[in-house]
């Protein structure tokens, strides 16, 4: 975990690199109940036996379940000491880039887009989350993530 005191010091930071989260294991389980809670039930994320037939030799972890699990990456990756509230403010663009197989172990690089004063005391962060599966080539979804620090 990366720790900056103030919004400010993040400033020379802009274009460069913040760190990376924490790992997390997405096992069956919480495909599962990921699948109920969005009604997204689909064989390749919740059948192994078939998913095992499939396109990708087993089940797969839904694109939405990954691009969810956002906040916990940023919540083990960095924070800003003097920020009391962040509020998610929304996506600028998302790609899923590879497949995830269920059992597969994430953690989120950062990268710092832009730093900017919006109206109602905020400062907004647009920050490059690359989302990437242990010991895979390349990330499995690149995001852009607008989050609002509120001091």
């Amino acid at each position: 975990m990366r720790i900056f005191d103030t919004l400010a010091d993040l400033q020379p930071l802009v274009g460069q690199p913040l760190g990376h989260s924490d790992w997390i294991t997405v096992d069956q389980a919480r495909v599962n109940a990921f699948a109920e809670a969005t009604e997204d039930r689909q064989w390749i994320h919740v059948d192994p036996e078939r998913a095992r037939g499939g396109p990708f030799g087993g089940p797969i972890v839904h694109g939405f379940l990954t691009l969810s699990l956002i906040p916990y990456f940023f919540e083990t990756g960095f924070s800003v000491q003097e920020t009391r509230m962040v509020v998610n403010y929304g996506l600028n663009k998302v790609r899923f880039t590879a497949p995830v197989p269920v059992g597969s172990r994430l953690r989120a690089a950062f990268r710092l887009l832009a730093l900017d004063e919006v109206a109602g005391g905020a400062t907004q962060l647009t920050v490059e989350v690359a989302i990437e599966r242990e010991g895979a080539p390349k990330p499995v979804c690149v995001a852009e993530s607008l989050a609002r620090h509120y001091r």
